[in-house]
């Protein structure tokens, strides 16, 4: 069956704003996904309308998303949800806490199921900005064992994990999809209450082990850290995208253990891993940094290499920058003001872009009409994306150059500097692989119950 229009223009939409704010995304398993026949997709929350809009630019498949219904009253937002063919869900916290009705929903889901779609839901029912499962509605599981035997639906699960989410063009997002949830043996003819409870507990199961999971957001960064050193430390193991996810889930789960085990040990690691980090970081160093130093011949090319792209790209990169300065300020100063959970924050980013971009070009192109006449407006409407990307590429190169230089400088004043740092990062991740000897593999695999 060939897509609704609606639907191609909003996934149209979702590819465009996902790559335009986030620097980098990665996806994983989109084999997995079945080409045909009916999906549940069952995704962790953590950042608002953004998780769902990554769903729907990187999903392999149309995905109608079952969303809070509060969501279709605003005029924006509600107009995007019913291009993605969202079915609204009932609240008891959207409804002051009284009863509420979804027959209406479980009816329009089951009708899109037994179409054939695609749905998306997020079974934690709340946005919730920690690296960690909540406990999860039982929605997905109802809806998915209604149905019995053949027609039933693959249940999806898929992990979103991201890093800095909420910094435009410096947040990247990583989507895992995993394997479908089994749901074979479970039927609602005897016991359903019982059936429901299984297949909700073995979605959150399967949940957690697509996701770095931690207790706080400060000891994913420290995890975050630990692997950065452990790709320096041991490159040949490294590998891809994947082979990284899984070693930073691993030492995830090694520090929930041990912080009950062993926690005079870890407490000690992680003060040592916190200075190593706040050094680097002063320093303008990375780990990379560390490893390889600055032979002279590499900096000599280095120089050249960026200095001759900055002073090229400068003029271009300068128009790009006052063509946009105007949304960019504005929009920044709007939602400062606004206060915005950290869940929800890039979220009120891309929604209030979404309107003041267009409003500030409107005003800076009648301007400009007004004071030099059509030939500078059509110009400006021209030039108004491609300096855009280009004074984006541009400031990202400034801003490296500026910490590479000041990690030179560092190394230059103190010449044992990186020595140092280079034998600190050693001492740190022995002590991690001394305390990772005494995890079990079921732990660390993330079998153990």
């Amino acid at each position: 069956m060939a897509e609704p229009g609606a639907s191609r223009l909003f996934r149209g939409i979702a590819r465009v704003l996902v790559a335009l704010f986030y620097r980098r995304v990665d996806v994983i398993g989109r084999e997995r996904v079945p080409g045909s026949g009916p999906i549940l997709v069952a995704a962790n929350h953590q950042q608002g309308l953004m998780d769902g809009l990554l769903l729907a630019a990187t999903f392999p498949r149309p995905l109608r998303p079952i969303a809070k219904a509060p969501l279709f009253r605003y005029p924006l937002i509600g107009q995007m949800a019913r291009l993605a063919g969202a079915i609204p869900v009932h609240r008891r916290q959207d409804e002051g806490g009284g009863a509420v009705d979804n027959e209406a929903m479980f009816g329009a889901a089951r009708r899109a199921l037994e179409a054939g779609d695609a749905l998306l839901i997020f079974p934690e029912g709340v946005s919730q900005p920690e690296p960690a499962i909540m406990p999860l509605r039982t929605g997905a599981a109802r809806l998915l064992l209604a149905e019995g035997g053949e027609r039933r639906a693959t249940l999806l699960p898929i992990g979103l994990m991201f890093h800095e989410p909420a910094t435009f063009r410096v947040g990247t997002a990583f989507v895992l999809i995993g394997e479908p949830v089994p749901t074979a043996d479970l039927e609602m003819t005897s016991d359903a209450e019982e059936a429901v409870r299984q297949l909700t507990a073995r979605l959150g199961v399967a949940l957690q082990r697509l996701i770095v999971e931690a207790r706080d957001r400060h000891t994913l960064d420290l995890v975050l850290a630990a692997e950065s050193i452990w790709r320096e430390e041991v490159p040949d193991a490294a590998g891809d995208t994947l082979a990284r996810t899984t070693w930073r889930q691993r030492a995830a789960r090694a520090h929930g253990y041990l912080r009950e085990v062993e926690p005079l040990r870890v407490a000690a690691l992680r003060r040592r891993l916190e200075r190593y980090v706040k050094d680097l970081d002063l320093a303008g160093l990375t780990d990379r940094d560390v490893s390889q130093g600055y032979p002279f011949r590499a900096v000599l090319r280095y120089v050249l290499r960026q200095g001759f792209a900055l002073v090229l790209g400068l003029p271009l990169a300068l128009w790009g920058l006052i063509n946009h300065a105007l949304p960019y300020g504005i929009t920044a100063l709007v939602v400062r003001a606004l206060e915005p959970e950290a869940d929800v924050e890039a979220t009120y980013k891309v929604a209030v872009g979404l309107v003041l971009y267009p409003v500030c070009w409107a005003l800076e192109g009648w301007g400009l009409w007004r004071v030099a006449g059509g030939r500078l407006l059509l110009v400006f409407l021209l030039s108004l994306l491609p300096t855009g990307f280009f004074a984006l590429s541009w400031t990202a190169r400034v801003e490296q150059v500026r910490r590479d230089a000041r990690g030179l400088i560092a190394v230059l004043l103190d010449r044992d500097l990186r020595g140092h740092l280079l034998a600190r990062r050693r001492e740190i991740m022995a002590e991690f692989q001394a305390l990772l000897q005494r995890v079990p593999e079921p732990v660390l695999a993330g079998s153990a119950s």
